[in-house]
């Protein structure tokens, strides 16, 4: 069961925006993340806790930023339930997408294990509704994907597959890479792996 600590940084200055302490694990019936996340000056932010299915799938997702809380599933596409800080009100949203995204990596696994893609396979359309903190406020985005090499580096206990994933927003023709290894997130623009107490888990 992977544990450990994802550092945040602005990818245009480098400014620090905080740190997510995690873990992680696979099971016969899906996975699971949860997390702590933390200002940069330390104090807590908030957390994550996003359970997908054996075909990636969201079937559980609870997000809480700045006061705010989403609650989430796949349900007739994404259907989620966004409540205020002072818990007055609560907004249901639905949109026909595949499933979510936002600032946590836990998004990066989860949407590569849905598109199980191969290595030279022409690059796939998503949709996705983000949340991003700290108002989480739902913003529906295309993506494309297309895993570009898979490579095998050699570990302790065994052959350990790196997959670098090209991901372009549809909207703005911008690109970025991501670099998975089972399920955890090696390297993405402003995501940095910190620590890691145990090595990525592996996937049926």
């Amino acid at each position: 069961m992977p544990r450990g600590r994802y550092s945040f940084h602005d990818t245009h200055d480098h400014t620090p925006l905080g740190e997510e302490h995690f873990h992680c694990a696979t099971g016969p019936s899906g996975w699971r993340y949860t997390a702590l996340t933390m200002s940069p000056e330390g104090d807590h932010a908030g957390s994550v806790d996003l359970t997908i299915d054996a075909l990636g799938r969201p079937i559980r997702l609870e997000l809480h930023a700045g006061g705010w809380q989403v609650r989430g599933a796949a349900l007739d596409g994404v259907t989620w339930v966004r409540t205020d800080p002072a818990g007055e009100q609560a907004q249901e949203g639905n949109v026909p997408a595949h499933g979510f995204t936002g600032a946590s990596p836990a998004f990066l696994i989860a949407t590569a294990r849905l598109l199980r893609l191969e290595p030279g396979a022409p690059a796939v359309r998503v949709r996705l509704v983000s949340f991003q903190p700290p108002v989480l406020a739902p913003l529906t985005v295309d993506q494309s994907w297309s895993l570009i090499t898979r490579t095998a580096h050699p570990t302790d206990s065994g052959s350990l597959p790196v997959d670098n994933f090209r991901v372009a927003d549809r909207a703005t023709g911008d690109q970025y890479d991501v670099h998975i290894a089972g399920d955890v997130v090696l390297a993405a623009p402003g995501i940095e792996l910190e620590d890691l107490e145990s090595p990525p888990s592996s996937f049926a």
